[in-house]
């Protein structure tokens, strides 16, 4: 079963070194750090799986979560 959660993604700069954070009001506790925006997205997912076992196994599933849509919006990133 999929499911869509919309992610935040926060670019931040330290340092002149450049890092995104993930982020979701759609399941609580899920935050994710990466060095490329590639990078954070995969550790959301990775993040996001296990929240969701967690969830589940305690029977607390988060009513904001939507099943999976036949068609929704992404965005493309272009670096011209």
């Amino acid at each position: 079963m999929k499911k869509l959660i919309k992610l935040t993604i926060e670019k931040l700069v330290e340092k002149e070194e450049e890092y995104f954070i993930a982020t979701s009001e759609d399941l609580q506790g899920l935050v994710a750090e990466g060095k490329t925006i590639a990078e954070v997205i995969e550790i959301a997912q990775d993040v996001a799986e296990i929240l969701w076992e967690l969830e589940k196994e305690h029977n607390h599933i988060n009513s904001n979560i939507q099943d999976f849509p036949s068609t929704f919006e992404y965005p493309l990133i272009l670096e011209v």
